[in-house]
């Protein structure tokens, strides 16, 4: 595959959807940390931002961090953009935008890769991954400034390989705007589980960059700015294990060398508690959190959505061992299965009490297009578009009963004495476990800086302005004697969090799933 080269220069303009608030996207902390105002960098168009020629001006915009002005439209020759299904509304209203200004309008990513039917107003379409397709639109940008009379289509049939992937355009964001720093290794899960999407889109062979690619976006990530915690955002990071097993040494050796600056996090299926080896080299690397689609504590549910492989050892004991090794275990829970009864709130919680998880996700279940759920509910007549569901399934229980169990389970879980129970178990019986840094490597003065600007905001807006200061303080003196700031600023911002947004949810003010249509902004 041969790169395009362009006989023009273009101005291009790359703007990425405001995301809908969720559980997920942690915007309650960001008041707290100074300068934070995004989750985490948007990988995709970064990537697409790092591949397009460089004779040609590229300007990048996050709406998560700011919107984009008149005066970036009218600046472009086009506009790229990317989004998933959650961001459609967005997505199109940026489109409308740069029609105004009579702009061309190029859409690309995992919504309009699944759905293209869902965007019929863009000029240009890329479906499917960087590659072909992204050569011969970056061709008709270069030899074409006027709209096309309709809508033209470049889909992909020849994949840029993962290890020809350019380091993202760090050089366009600032870093430190955002809450978690990210990066991928790679692409495609084994595993079809039946509501997700990721099979379809990316295949079930995952497909990988080189360790020496992985460590230099690492040195790039930390000449832009130092998160303090970068996510690996591959669909599941054990995918492939030889080649985990390869890349750990060289996440472990980049640590020590510079000093551990950041932690680690990833996502990952629970058999991963079935590798030792894997988990012990893990710690050396200093990953601190998984996150785990664990759905369900109930089989049935499990087998019925085809994701058996969360039964090839007990769940619990597979929470326990992450913990052992020093990784905080993050779930994915989902309500609404076929398989619910109206005891499957009581199992859910149940089953949170049992796991000591402090934080999960959860969802009430959503079908997304293209994947067997969706075509399965479809044949049944059971998708429902309206935007005033929180989900577009017609569950088997009544709607409204399920919704509600929906709102006990979070209600419960993210009850703040129940929560900083659960945190204060993984700080006895986890944190412990984690490999052990120097302070010298990460007392940096701007970290310190940093701690303790966030620490003064917690102390005052948690510590005296919420209603459950008491219970803050309950975990936060015994924290200070022993100079456990580290447990006290990572405990008191998830949890302001979760808390927050949990009495949103219960008040009707947001909504109970990922990917609902219910508009609440």
């Amino acid at each position: 595959m041969t790169t395009y080269i362009p006989e023009n220069k273009r101005k291009i303009l790359c703007v990425f959807p405001k995301y809908s608030r969720s559980f997920g996207t942690f915007h309650h902390a960001y008041p707290l940390i100074k300068g934070v105002k995004g989750f985490m960098p948007p990988q995709g168009i970064l990537v697409v931002a790092a591949y397009l020629p460089k004779s040609w001006e590229v300007r990048f915009i996050d709406e998560n961090i700011t919107m984009a002005t008149k005066a970036d439209y009218q600046w472009a020759d086009a506009v790229i953009v990317s989004g998933m299904h959650i961001q459609k509304p967005r997505i199109n209203h940026i489109n409308e935008l740069a029609h105004q200004e009579g702009k061309i309008t190029l859409l690309g990513g995992p919504s309009v890769s699944g759905c293209p039917e869902y965007y019929p107003d863009f000029d240009l379409l890329h479906l499917g991954e960087l590659g072909d397709a992204t050569d011969r639109a970056i061709e008709y940008l270069d030899k074409h400034t006027q709209r096309p009379t309709q809508q033209i289509r470049f889909e992909t049939v020849e994949r840029l390989p993962l290890d020809r992937f350019p380091i993202p355009a760090y050089n366009l964001i600032k870093l430190e705007q955002y809450f978690l720093g990210n990066i991928q290794f790679s692409s495609g899960c084994p595993y079809n589980c039946e509501f997700c999407d990721i099979p379809e889109l990316y295949g079930n062979s995952p497909r990988l960059k080189t360790p020496s690619q992985v460590i230099a976006e690492l040195d790039a990530m930390l000449a832009s700015g130092n998160p303090g915690a970068i996510y690996f955002v591959d669909d599941n990071f054990v995918g492939n294990r030889r080649a985990l097993m390869e890349l750990l040494p060289h996440l472990i050796d980049w640590q020590k060398k510079n000093g551990y600056p950041v932690e680690f996090t990833c996502e990952a299926t629970l058999n991963l508690a079935q590798s030792p080896k894997l988990l012990e080299m893990m710690r050396e690397a200093y990953f601190t959190t998984v996150f785990c689609g664990i759905e369900t504590p109930e089989p049935s549910a499990l087998k019925a959505i085809s994701k058996q492989h969360n039964l090839s050892m007990p769940i619990l004991e597979a929470v326990k061992t992450f913990n052992r090794y020093g990784l905080e275990v993050v779930s994915g829970i989902i309500i609404g299965f076929d398989t619910d009864t109206p005891e499957t709130a009581d199992n859910i919680l149940e089953f949170i009490k049992a796991s000591q998880i402090p934080v999960l996700t959860i969802n009430l279940l959503f079908a997304l297009p293209k994947t067997p759920l969706w075509n399965r509910l479809a044949k049944e007549g059971r998708i429902i578009e309206e935007d005033s569901r929180e989900s577009n399934i017609d569950f088997l229980m009544p709607y409204e009963e399920v919704v509600n169990m929906w709102k006990r389970c979070i209600s419960i879980a993210y009850n703040p004495e129940y929560l900083y129970e659960r945190f204060a178990y993984n700080a006895k019986h986890t944190y412990p476990n984690r490999l052990e840094i120097p302070d010298s490597q990460r007392a940096s003065w701007s970290n310190i800086k940093k701690g303790l600007q966030i620490l003064g905001n917690l102390l005052w807006r948690v510590g005296v302005l919420s209603n459950y200061r008491q219970i803050f303080w309950k975990m936060a003196i015994p924290a200070f004697k022993s100079l456990d700031i580290e447990s006290i600023i990572h405990i008191s911002l998830v949890s302001h969090h979760l808390i927050k947004f949990t009495e949103e949810c219960t008040q009707g003010e947001e909504s109970a799933s990922f990917y609902s249509q219910k508009r609440l902004e």
